[in-house]
């Protein structure tokens, strides 16, 4: 079964970040933090000056789909890595923020039409 989602396009654009000796950044400029025994992966939203890799994301909250569906993040990745475009994943309650690289914004979201999903 093929779960197909309404995506919104985040406007911000974000950094991923790996500290490997922290266990709470320094700041509260954060989006999303995972704790490892390799370190702290932070997700912020990118500064328009900064250089690095800057990311964009995919956003499904208004599809209202909780816990109980399943294969709805793979329907996500699954079509992006068949076209090997490199995501990373911060998960809510709700719904999955599907992050790629900002540079393959345009293909990204041609793969995820022709896999059937909206984005809007």
């Amino acid at each position: 079964m093929t779960v197909t989602q309404r995506l919104q396009v985040v406007p911000n654009r974000f950094a991923v970040d790996h500290l490997p000796t922290a266990t709470f950044p320094e700041d509260d400029e954060w989006v999303a933090l995972v704790r490892a025994p390799e370190g702290l992966t932070v997700v912020r939203e990118a500064p328009p000056w900064g250089d690095g890799e800057r990311w964009i994301g995919f956003y499904g909250g208004d599809n209202g789909r909780g816990h109980d569906h399943p294969g709805a993040l793979a329907a996500l990745v699954a079509p992006l890595a068949e076209a090997r475009i490199p995501v990373f994943v911060a998960s809510t309650y709700h719904a999955d923020l599907v992050l790629v690289p900002d540079h393959r914004q345009d293909e990204a979201t041609e793969v995820l039409r022709a896999a059937g999903h909206r984005v809007g």
